[in-house]
């Protein structure tokens, strides 16, 4: 999914702000957040991965402000196996 100034990531809450003295260093190494997100934020979104099931409901949240930390494709895959099928609308 790309979103592009964060506004599902906003709504998620798993956005947070650059402080202003990391700035230069980001764009120094090349990473000019205004560029990559479309706005001048400087707001970058907290890694996540979300289930939802064809009813739009949310089965399941992996967030973690460690960008390092992500949720391992096997559980993901473990959770869409257990999703019912038939929808209840």
């Amino acid at each position: 999914m790309s979103d592009r100034s964060n506004m599902i990531a906003r709504q998620f809450g798993i956005v947070f702000q650059i402080p202003e003295y990391l700035r230069p260093i980001l764009e120094s190494k090349g990473h000019v957040l205004p560029r990559y997100n479309g706005d001048e934020s400087f707001e970058l979104p907290i890694p996540a991965t979300f289930v939802v099931d064809r009813d739009g409901k949310i089965v399941y949240a992996f967030v973690d402000a460690d960008y390092t930390k992500r949720l391992d494709p096997i559980e993901i895959v473990s959770i869409l196996r257990n999703i019912p099928t038939v929808s209840k609308s």
